[in-house]
């Protein structure tokens, strides 16, 4: 039984995506008080993060700014 061939670098996708949201982040620098509060507000701007944070984010004790689960 062989190894499937990957079609796509995993890699090189986590790269450019995080290319892409540090440039976003330059682009409102002066929106935030630091790249924390910016991906805080980054997760809560769009509903798939939002909804995917509330499913796998930490205890309350230790949340960064904007990231708390809603009941």
């Amino acid at each position: 039984m062989g190894t499937k061939a990957k079609t796509f670098d995993c890699v090189e996708m986590k790269h450019r995506a995080q290319e892409k949201l540090r440039a976003e982040y330059e682009a409102r620098r002066e929106e935030f008080s630091s790249y924390s509060d910016f991906l805080a507000a980054t997760i809560n701007e769009d509903p798939w993060q939002r909804q995917l944070w509330q499913k796998i984010s930490p205890p309350a004790e230790g949340q960064a700014a904007g990231m708390q689960r809603t009941p």
